[in-house]
Order: structure tokens, then sequence, then C-alpha cells
């Protein structure tokens, strides 16, 4: 498929999605949403896509924020509206079975330090920054901001970020564990790339289950202990189990098709 907002390219199982309105720091706006949850269904569906990465166009900015240019005289009932369907897209690559992760190759800012949240992890430049600076313009986070920053560096830190307007540097950030790693710019597509083939060999179904599981964690109608114990019993019902156990003892690399 092709998006009026994204580039992509299937690279041996991995689709790396490039935001690209460089001329706007490739900030979000109605358009880039639209994109991003139709990639997102693109990626659950499309059985050649293991895994992703979502990076910005450009070498500035991953995502500056959102586009100011749609806050422009909104009224409490359509921000109301703006900020769900922000959420939803978020939630959709957040819950996404398939590993998507975030490069980040510039300033992630206000909606693009919450695309990047909602990723499954974060690789960073070493001029990246990130920040939610949202209370400059006499708002708070809408997309996810408040509560996903929290859950990643601890109350206190995310609070501090929140109530400042303050920007995080790279080493920072990682520091704080925002993200995972930080490299030179690069080298940010080939390290996500080399990340993401080693997670492609292993088996889809116990990757996906993971994911879930971890994200039980936060939630507020899940028991995190339950859904691990449902996603380790529903595993022994898949060939992928079967293969993985018997590779072991036959002491051989195991071939898993995600059955």
């Amino acid at each position: 498929m092709s998006y009026p907002t994204l580039l992509t390219k299937l690279q041996d199982g991995i689709l790396i999605i490039t935001i690209n309105r460089p001329e706007k720091l490739n900030a979000l706006n109605k358009d880039v949403f639209t994109d991003l949850s139709a990639v997102v269904d693109e990626i659950t569906q499309n059985s050649a896509i293991q895994s992703a990465i979502i990076t910005g166009s450009g070498s500035k900015a991953f995502v500056a924020g959102a586009d100011i240019l749609e806050f422009g005289n909104l009224s409490k009932e359509a921000a109301k509206a703006l900020s769900k369907r922000g959420q939803d897209v978020f939630f959709k690559i957040e819950n996404c079975i398939k590993p998507i992760i975030a490069a980040v190759n510039g300033y992630a800012l206000g909606g693009g330090c919450e695309l990047a949240m909602a990723c499954h992890f974060r690789l960073a430049t070493t001029h990246a920054k990130f920040g939610q600076p949202e209370v400059n313009l006499g708002l708070v986070p809408g997309y996810g901001g408040t509560q996903r920053l929290t859950q990643l560096i601890g109350k206190g830190r995310a609070i501090e970020l929140l109530i400042s307007g303050n920007m995080l540097d790279a080493d920072t950030a990682l520091q704080y564990g925002l993200v995972n790693y930080v490299v030179q710019a690069d080298e940010l597509l080939n390290k996500a790339i080399a990340i993401l083939t080693n997670i492609n060999t292993k088996a889809p179904l116990a990757v996906g289950a993971c994911i879930k599981a971890a994200n039980a964690v936060f939630s507020k109608v899940q028991n995190g202990y339950d859904v691990e114990i449902n996603a380790f019993s529903q595993c022994f019902d898949t060939e992928d189990t079967i293969e993985g156990i018997t590779a072991f003892f036959e002491k051989r690399k195991a071939i898993f098709t995600g059955k």
C-alpha cells in the first residue's frame, strides 16, 4: 500500500516506515494519524511483515510534535475527539502483536514523544531530544504522554518533565530508561534492523504473547499474571512450541512458522 504522509519499504520482513513531512518537521496531523492507523493494520494483516520500524524523514526531527495549525479555535468537544483519536491510534501501535520500534533521529517532542513511547521500545541518535512541552501552550499531552512517560521513567521524573516543559537529551533518556540504545546517526537504522532481524528468528506467536503480557502490567482490566498463564498454556497448542522443543533436544536451530 501507499500512504500520502508515509514512506514505506519492506526489507527482509521488516517494514521501515518514515513519516514524511520534512517541511513541517514531520508534525502529526489528521492525515498522518489516518496513515499510521492504516499502516498498523497492514503490519497486522500482512504475513510478509514480521516487524516494523517508525522513523522520521530528514536529519532534524523524528516528529517535532502535533501540527498546531489544527488546534486553532477547537471547541472542548472537538479537542476531546482529537485526543481520543490520537490515543486510539497509539493504542493500536502499542498493542500490535508484531514488534514496532521507534528509531528516533532527532526531535521527539509532544506528539512525537508520545508516538515514540507507544512503540514497543526506542533507539535514538546522539542528537535526539525528547520532551512534552505542551505546558508552554497552556495544554497537557493528549495522546497518552502523561501515562506512558510515567510508566517508563517513574512518577517524579515524569511530573518534572511534564510541568517544566524541559527536554531530555539522548544520554539522559538512556539513563532514565526512555530509550534502549543511543547510536550515531548513520548507525540508527542498521542498529534497529539488526535487533529486529534477531527477533524475527524467534517464534512469532510467542513474540506477540510476550508483548501482550508485558502490556498487561499497566492494564486496569487485566491481571498480568493471568495473561501470562494463558499465554504460556496456549503456546503448547502451537506447532512452533513443538518445533522449538524438538530443535532444542536435537541440538539444531528451530525453524518457526508462526503456527
